[in-house]
């Protein structure tokens, strides 16, 4: 059935003139963008992982940083994980990371250092689904596989005049097999960039610069009058409001911090200790019970230090920080580590944290 639906919107379709006029726009109007200087798989790896939902501009910085620190895969598994995570620090979705220093581990030990080059493997490595896949192995091997992303997707759907809700994954789906049948085969990678830069640039969610598209004279959308309306989405939950109360907790010339390892959200990062206020009228009594019974530490409240907001797709963090005064600690061993304030930079801190420890130094 699939293939048919393939089948019945490709008709007509001329797919060798949009290769053309696709691969000439894209060869003479690309950006100079610094993870195209060579075909590294790993490098176009790691710039593919940052691109994840983070604007181009924002990325360019990080990437650089980041292979200025691991410019090669082994560096990259030969690093602790708090490193890694300090180089990222501030780019957000700290999951890429993690299943990126996760997989170049393994490539390193299963696959001798050498990214495989075949989509079943390649798809076996942690944090790699279709997309990312596509992109390194067309891209880094010359392989007509492609890589269909949220860019993709808005320029298939107005080009083929496609009206399906492109969150679900039966409409992803449908556009990974459409993308597949029109790559170039005798440039995926170029084909594939394209796609990207011109769904980037061009092809906007909104106000879409037609009269500067190349393949306009091809857009069905457009013909149809109905571009601007595509492409279709459902309706998205909003963010759930959540407040937090957080202690920066003082001891002379240190503070107390811990290192997040169970909650999935911001795993393996350092914060000042917080817990969801649930008892808003007894957030004191309960953040002392909290701290004395997770960490050890007797304190109590000093002053109001700040108000910091963070928002994640599903959850927004509405943070009230205190500073407390240590008071006693228990003898027993609890979590955390008491660091000076000026030792606080040596650690990788959520986007939300950070403001905390800026606003101690």
């Amino acid at each position: 059935m699939e293939k048919q639906r393939v089948s019945e919107i490709l008709e007509h379709f001329p797919v060798e003139e949009f290769q053309e006029k696709l691969l000439k726009w894209f060869e003479r109007d690309q950006r100079d963008l610094p993870w195209r200087k060579d075909r590294d798989p790993y490098k176009i790896w790691v710039s593919e992982i940052m691109l994840q939902q983070t604007r181009v501009d924002t990325v360019i910085p990080y990437y650089l940083r980041f292979l200025n620190r691991f410019p090669t895969l082994n560096d990259l598994a030969e690093a602790s994980q708090d490193e890694v995570l300090k180089e990222w620090e501030g780019l957000g979705y700290y999951s890429r990371v993690r299943h990126l220093h996760e997989a170049v581990k393994e490539v390193k030990e299963r696959y001798g250092g050498q990214v495989p080059d075949s989509e079943e493997e390649i798809r076996k490595l942690k944090g790699i689904g279709s997309y990312t896949a596509g992109a390194i192995l067309s891209i880094a091997y010359g392989k007509p596989v492609p890589a269909v992303d949220g860019n993709v997707m808005r320029v298939l759907s107005r080009i083929l005049y496609i009206k399906d809700d492109v969150q679900t994954m039966k409409t992803k789906k449908l556009f990974e097999d459409l993308a597949r049948k029109i790559i170039s085969p005798s440039n995926p990678s170029f084909f594939n960039q394209a796609m990207m830069e011109l769904g980037a640039l061009i092809c906007t969610p909104k106000s879409p610069s037609c009269l500067s598209c190349p393949v306009v004279s091809l857009c069905r959308g457009r013909e149809k009058g109905e571009h601007g309306r595509l492409p279709i989405k459902g309706k998205k939950k909003p963010p759930v409001p959540v407040t937090l109360i957080c202690g920066v907790i003082v001891k002379g010339e240190e503070v107390l911090i811990d290192k997040r390892e169970n909650d999935g959200l911001l795993k393996g990062l350092w914060e000042f200790p917080q817990i969801e206020c649930n008892e808003p009228a007894n957030e004191i009594f309960q953040f002392t019970k909290y701290i004395w019974k997770t960490f050890g530490v007797k304190a109590r409240p000093e002053k109001y230090l700040m108000t910091v907001t963070h928002t994640f797709s599903h959850v927004k963090w509405h943070i009230e920080v205190y500073q407390y005064v240590c008071e006693e600690l228990d003898k027993r061993e609890g979590r955390g580590k008491w660091v000076s304030i000026h030792q606080l930079n040596q650690y990788p801190f959520s986007v939300s944290h950070g403001k905390i420890c800026k606003k101690l130094q």
